[in-house]
């Protein structure tokens, strides 16, 4: 197998886990569970970081992502 095909399963695989992540957050915050919501926040951005720094996405994507969802938990406190 080719360099290229191996990391592009490997990125598409944290892409997938990302994704997986982003939806479970925005659901678990439309519930109004605050502590269940923060903790699925923490677990989000910590792999948001984690994909940035092995560069499967940009750093300013993964910042702009984390922005956006840490509006949907202050607007539930």
């Amino acid at each position: 197998m080719r360099n290229s095909a191996r990391k592009q399963l490997a990125n598409h695989s944290v892409k997938s886990r990302l994704k997986t992540l982003q939806r479970s957050f925005l659901s678990i915050a439309a519930t109004g569970k605050k502590d269940d919501a923060t903790a699925a926040y923490r677990a989000m951005t910590s792999a948001f970081d984690k994909a940035a720094k092995t560069g499967v996405i940009h750093k300013a994507t993964a910042n702009r992502k984390k922005s956006r969802l840490a509006a949907h938990l202050v607007k539930m406190k």
